[in-house]
């Protein structure tokens, strides 16, 4: 079996996905088809927006399947109609086993934390959130409870300390990518001698962190209930996206929902007019980078400029 015999379909959605999904076929791999979510609308004018899968698929000719519900019959029997040998899974949702089971040689996924840890939805928001010095990638057989299979490969990289969230995101997407190709690679290589991909089980911690979804509330910056060092790296687990934000009192001036990109830990609590300084339950934080609703971001000397105009 060569990369052009073995039928694959890939299942993802984000920009994350898409750079797996076009080393494969620009690497000459058989992808036949591409299942990614619904269009949905999106904006204030509510245009319909294809995600970053659906338009590389658009842009190669890939056969594209956007399924409500993936127990669905009918899209079942697209799906098997395919008779892939292999899936995929990058940055998707979680797959009932009528689908993940379907291809002979079974279902990978990769995952963007090194597993146990951090199963769920958001692994690298929330590893630079709890200041990890190290995070990577894995690729994992699928099975019923979620992020849970035996484990294909695993790599990691360092997370630098005043890294943020979009960074490690970039190199773990050019990692991820790397680390699909080989995955795939070596289940043809196994394919071939007639022997069984080996995996390994994902090992028992006595501690797990978790990874869930982050929603708005979530992201709201509580000065007094951490230290600086902590909302330093709460800060860069969330920027650019999906940013952390606050209420301040600036010189005076009330700002709601404040978007805060970038943070130091200042060594005092002293108030002043051209730094925006703000005391936490230990230490303090300078703001350097910051977004008023309405407005553009920019960096806080900018930002106090345009209190003082």
């Amino acid at each position: 079996m060569t990369k052009k015999d073995l039928r694959i379909i890939y299942l993802g959605t984000p920009e994350f996905a898409t750079a797996s999904l076009k080393a494969l076929v620009e690497g000459g791999y058989n992808v036949v088809a591409v299942v990614t979510m619904p269009d949905k609308p999106a904006g204030r004018g509510h245009q319909v927006q294809y995600s970053d899968v659906k338009k590389y698929a658009l842009e190669v000719g890939l056969p594209i399947l956007q399924p409500e519900k993936l127990k669905d019959e009918a899209f079942l029997e697209e799906l098997r109609s395919y008779q892939a040998d292999l899936q995929i899974v990058v940055a998707f949702r979680m797959l009932p086993e009528v689908v993940w089971a379907m291809p002979r040689l079974g279902t990978f996924n990769l995952h963007a934390s090194l597993l146990p840890q951090y199963r769920g939805a958001a692994p690298i928001n929330w590893a630079v959130m709890n200041g990890d010095k190290e995070t990577g990638v894995t690729t994992f057989l699928l099975k019923h409870e979620i992020d849970t299979g035996n484990l294909i490969m695993q790599e990691r990289i360092d997370i630098g300390e005043d890294e943020n969230v979009g960074s490690v995101h970039d190199r773990l997407m050019a990692l991820g990518t790397s680390v699909v190709l080989q995955t795939v690679d070596r289940i043809i290589d196994c394919e071939n001698q007639g022997i069984a991909l080996p995996t390994t089980p994902q090992p028992e911690l006595a501690e797990l962190r978790p990874a869930p979804k982050i929603f708005k509330e979530d992201c709201e910056i509580r000065f007094a209930e951490k230290t600086a060092e902590e909302i330093h790296n709460f800060v860069r687990g969330l920027s650019p996206y999906p940013a952390a934000w606050a209420n301040l009192t600036i010189n005076g001036q009330a700002f709601e929902n404040v978007k805060i990109y970038q943070v130091k830990v200042q060594r005092d609590k002293v108030q002043s007019t051209k730094e925006i300084i703000i005391p936490c339950r230990e230490g303090a934080v300078r703001i350097l980078e910051l977004q008023a609703p309405g407005k553009k971001r920019m960096d806080a000397r900018s930002f106090l400029n345009g209190i003082h105009a």
